[in-house]
């Protein structure tokens, strides 16, 4: 019964595929977007190379261009189907790159959450800042307008979302972009036509 769901096995790599193409899209244009004649690569190339408010990287602009690239166009042959096992590859290596010269000291959550059990140990002064900001955003803001959408969180900029992602695109390495919706599935079986 389960072997009859094999026709729709397309659907995951696709779907994996458009979820994470926007999330390395926006990261790369924050870090340089080329149609903004605005934009430049000089404040990422800065952050990766100050060693004391910045990641103190060795060959901070190869690194910036090489991260902004894997992700830009990693975004877009994620988005085709192009190529996808070998584009997975740079962004995983992003994504260590990130989870461990950024996020990796914060622990496992990108927001405290003290329920966890991977809470970070700065949980209760980050929920203690927590409710003295609703505190004084009640006393001297409109708090129904400003929680209308969500609640207010601090973030804890944990490892979380960067190995999520690392996840995502292991199971896109061995699984590839899957048939029908993508240029590497036309392109293969055009091959094996010919």
């Amino acid at each position: 019964m389960l072997d009859k769901t094999r026709v729709a096995d397309f659907l995951a790599p696709l779907l994996l595929r458009l979820y994470l193409a926007p999330v390395f899209w926006v990261a790369a244009n924050n870090k340089w977007n080329p149609f903004d004649a605005d934009s430049s690569l000089e404040n990422t190339i800065n952050w990766f190379a100050n060693p004391d408010w910045g990641l103190g990287l060795p060959f901070p602009e190869v690194m910036a261009y090489m991260a902004w690239g894997a992700e830009y166009f990693g975004a877009i042959a994620l988005l085709l189907g192009l190529a996808v096992r070998w584009v997975s590859i740079p962004l995983m290596v992003t994504m260590i790159v990130a989870a461990t010269t950024v996020h990796w000291h914060n622990g496992w959550q990108a927001i405290h959450d003290k329920m966890s059990p991977f809470a970070s140990p700065n949980v209760d002064g980050a929920i203690e800042r927590l409710d003295r900001a609703r505190s004084i955003l009640q006393e001297n803001g409109n708090y129904s307008w400003l929680t209308e959408t969500g609640n207010f969180v601090v973030l804890n900029n944990g490892i979380e979302f960067a190995a999520t992602y690392f996840v995502m695109l292991l199971v896109l390495f061995f699984v590839g972009a899957g048939k029908y919706v993508s240029v590497d599935y036309w392109f293969a079986k055009r091959c094996i036509e010919s």
